[in-house]
């Protein structure tokens, strides 16, 4: 299983010809398992503008398997990934990016992702990138 970011799913979304877009492409062609975070549905879901396209996206979104925060623990989690990485010279951008390497880590799930600051989390934790 595969979890992927919004970061791809936007390149997938607008056509954007990036590696990672490329990567998910073969990978659903494939059928690999992959599947989202619940923050990383809110997120494509929250940047679609018109009705139409928002109910398509949400139905295709749907058919992937969707990761939860186990609670308090994956938020704590969260906060020591920040730190962590802080301590190693890197302050992550966004908080969703802690929360999501920790849901990651949490089920020894990989991220197919196209922002740095998950490669960095994953110098510093036990996050794995899945590799383009």
């Amino acid at each position: 299983m595969i979890i992927v970011d919004t970061s791809v799913w936007i390149d997938f979304f607008r056509g954007k010809n990036s590696v990672q877009q490329k990567t998910l492409c073969r990978l659903i062609e494939e059928e690999e398992e992959l599947a989202l975070t619940e923050i990383i549905c809110t997120e494509i879901l929250q940047g679609i503008k018109q009705d139409k396209d928002y109910k398509k996206v949400k139905a295709f979104l749907l058919d992937f398997p969707i990761y939860q925060p186990k609670g308090t623990e994956t938020y704590l989690n969260a906060a020591q990934i920040f730190r962590d990485c802080r301590k190693k010279g890197k302050t992550i951008r966004k908080t969703i990016d802690c929360i999501i390497s920790a849901i990651c880590i949490e089920n020894d799930q990989a991220i197919l992702h196209n922002d740095s600051d998950f490669d960095f989390i994953e110098t510093c934790t036990a996050l794995k990138c899945f590799k383009t």
